[in-house]
């Protein structure tokens, strides 16, 4: 079987490294789904999830939240880098809850004062929150 090899980085070192069959990412240009062979590119990452199916199982698939970044395939190596990346399993849903009621008041707080840069970083806050509880949540 043909497979990749998957890594994602963060400033904290490397946070996955495994083999997939498949990755599934949103760019900000829209999804992009890879398999092994893909042709080489640079792109930027959204706030999203990424989908890896594992080569050890066809139903092994591990969801990763990712706060935007890098990814780089060359050849049949896949790099992430991102300034955060959480598995499914080690995501703290109800404190990404918190999180998520902490932006929204904070986002509601710079609309009323008309501060734009407040409201870009609550926004993004608010988008991030989301996006653990929803791969939390998987």
């Amino acid at each position: 079987m043909a497979q990749m090899t998957v890594q994602i980085v963060t400033p904290d070192g490397i946070r996955y490294d495994h083999h997939a069959a498949f990755v599934l990412v949103r760019t900000t240009e829209g999804e992009l789904g890879i398999y092994p062979g893909h042709v080489e590119l640079i792109a930027v990452l959204a706030i999203d999830e990424i989908k890896v199916r594992r080569i050890d199982d066809e139903n092994h698939v591990d969801w990763i939240a990712v706060n935007g970044g890098i990814i780089e395939i060359s050849k049949d190596l896949i790099t992430i880098v991102s300034d955060s990346a959480e598995r499914d399993r080690d995501i703290d849903v109800s404190r990404a809850e918190r999180a998520k009621l902490r932006a929204e008041r904070e986002l509601e707080e710079a609309q009323h004062a008309q501060n734009i840069d407040m409201e870009r970083r609550a926004a993004i806050a608010l988008q991030r929150a989301i996006n653990r509880i929803r791969v939390g949540q998987k």
